[in-house]
């Protein structure tokens, strides 16, 4: 399983550890995963995500799940979550439909 957010694609960076000596050695910024249940209020079920801590924080300000979904570009989602996007948007609009009749 890769080190990336299923929802921002936050990955792996590299980098040096430049000693006092000016000695260079490779290293890995490894960015701060976190295993988080977040609730879709539309599909009314939690979903279990693999996320950054920025993206967590994200989430809260574009007022939950469903939102933030809805306004990230597929293209830079995680597959499982494109999915995700797709039934939230399909769901949205049976009840949009169902609430104009």
């Amino acid at each position: 399983m890769t080190r990336r957010c299923m929802l921002t694609g936050k990955t792996v960076l590299y980098g040096n550890n430049v000693s006092h000596a000016n000695n260079k050695t490779r290293r890995r910024f490894l960015p701060n995963l976190q295993e988080k249940s977040v609730l879709s209020e539309v599909l009314c079920q939690s979903i279990r995500l693999r996320l950054t801590t920025n993206a967590i924080r994200s989430i809260e300000f574009h007022g939950g799940f469903d939102n933030f979904v809805m306004r990230a570009k597929t293209a830079d989602l995680d597959p499982k979550v494109a999915k995700l996007k797709k039934l939230i948007a399909e769901k949205k609009a049976a009840q949009d439909a169902a609430a104009a009749h």
